[in-house]
């Protein structure tokens, strides 16, 4: 009896301890969190290269995988099959990006060229506009030209001045700028060589990960992490490949298009429609504003012009040729899709917009899992199934892939 007391008193002690610990845990991370993140990204900043890497490696890993077993019917050993995939796909990478910049730079030097010229005859005709509509508000016309003056003053400036002299303006006072360039240049260059090591000894990694899995956990954890990776993996694996697909399309749409409509800077504004639909939902408005600004000035009737293309293009992307390739890999409603882009476009930029529906819909399916497992111990399979069949008749939830109670998953 004395035992069982004893025990009792000393299960509330750590019970206790654990909530106390825990509480200053929390407090310390709170009241330090700043400084905790600010040594996380330092950490990341070492690693950096190794992080690229494993990104670039994790993007022509399929690439390497369907050109192996083409190059080892040709080749005399499998290892040179793999090498030469390895490198047929690093090759192909390298090749993309230096066709965007070919092809960017140029247009991008020539748009700003052609702004610093057409710019002053357009705040010319829109002065003249609004002059002959306030031509009886003459307490209006003087803020006008006031307005219009300030900026004439800017811009001729701004022509008299240079291109050089701007671009040396622009240096010198974004040298911490010039630097972080450096260092994302210097970081991407080691990680293509970083990403060779990872494509070689990729299957090793993965007999690895599972050797440390069965090492670490029971048999019936083991399935379940796997079935949540492999689903992870073909998670991010669909939707970015399939998005990449799909923007390429769209980019080569919309140059037909523009050079249709005898756009000069037609290479350039299918680019930045190509390279920013891949951020889902806000991406095609991120890339008309910009595109849409380059044609005003060109001329008006090009920018009305563009924003019905644009409009259509992005109509036809979204009910037809996105559905195509992507499809609904994610199975996320807009309202969470819509959720998972400002929230991780808040925490990470344009790089969270772009993995943050994927990584959103893994976490959503891992939460959902957890929740109908705690169902079924509880004996509200119905709820369940209630659930499934008035919200997602077609869907094949993570319910359906858990062994059913009572019965113990084969090894």
């Amino acid at each position: 009896m004395n035992i069982k007391n004893n025990m009792r008193y000393i299960k509330a002690g750590i019970t206790l301890f654990a909530a106390i610990a825990a509480d200053m845990l929390v407090f310390f991370f709170l009241y330090r969190f700043d400084n905790i993140f600010s040594g996380i990204g330092r950490m990341i900043s070492f690693v950096s290269p190794f992080l690229y890497g494993a990104v670039i490696a994790y993007l022509l890993a399929p690439l390497c995988n369907r050109l192996e077993p083409l190059l080892a019917r040709v080749l005399p050993s499998k290892k040179a099959a793999k090498t030469l995939s390895i490198f047929a796909a690093l090759l192909c990478a390298i090749l993309i990006m230096a066709l965007l910049v070919i092809i960017v730079v140029p247009q991008l030097a020539r748009s700003v060229i052609t702004v610093a010229n057409a710019l002053p005859g357009q705040l010319a005709s829109l002065e003249k506009l609004i002059e002959e509509q306030l031509a009886d508000k003459p307490e209006w016309q003087a803020r006008v030209d006031s307005v219009f003056k300030t900026i004439r003053e800017y811009v001729e400036n701004w022509r008299s001045n240079g291109l050089l002299d701007i671009a040396q303006s622009i240096l010198s006072g974004t040298a911490s700028y010039l630097s972080g360039m450096l260092n994302f240049i210097k970081n991407l260059l080691i990680g293509l060589v970083v990403s060779v090591y990872f494509l070689a000894i990729r299957k090793q990694f993965a007999a690895q990960a599972r050797l440390l899995l069965h090492a670490v956990c029971s048999e019936k954890w083991v399935g379940r992490v796997e079935r949540e990776v492999r689903y992870t993996d073909r998670m991010f694996n669909g939707f970015l490949m399939g998005k990449l697909l799909d923007s390429l399309v769209i980019g080569i749409l919309c140059l037909i298009g523009c050079v249709a409509m005898g756009f000069s800077s037609a290479p350039l504004i299918s680019v930045i429609v190509g390279v920013t639909n891949i951020i889902p939902f806000f991406g095609p408005f991120i890339g008309a504003v910009p595109c849409a600004f380059l044609l005003l000035l060109e001329k008006p009737v090009y920018c009305l012009m563009f924003i019905i293309f644009i409009i259509i293009l992005q109509q036809l992307d979204g009910n037809v040729i996105g559905p195509k390739i992507v499809g609904n890999t994610t199975g996320l409603s807009g309202f969470w899709v819509t959720f998972a882009i400002l929230l991780f476009g808040g925490l990470w930029g344009i790089m969270g917009m772009i993995i943050g529906v994927p990584l959103f819909a893994v976490i959503y399916d891992v939460l959902r899992s957890l929740c109908y497992r705690f169902l079924r111990q509880g004996g509200h399979q119905d709820m369940v199934d209630a659930y499934q069949s008035e919200f997602h008749p077609p869907l094949k939830t993570a319910s359906l892939r858990l062994p059913k109670k009572g019965k113990k998953g084969k090894k």
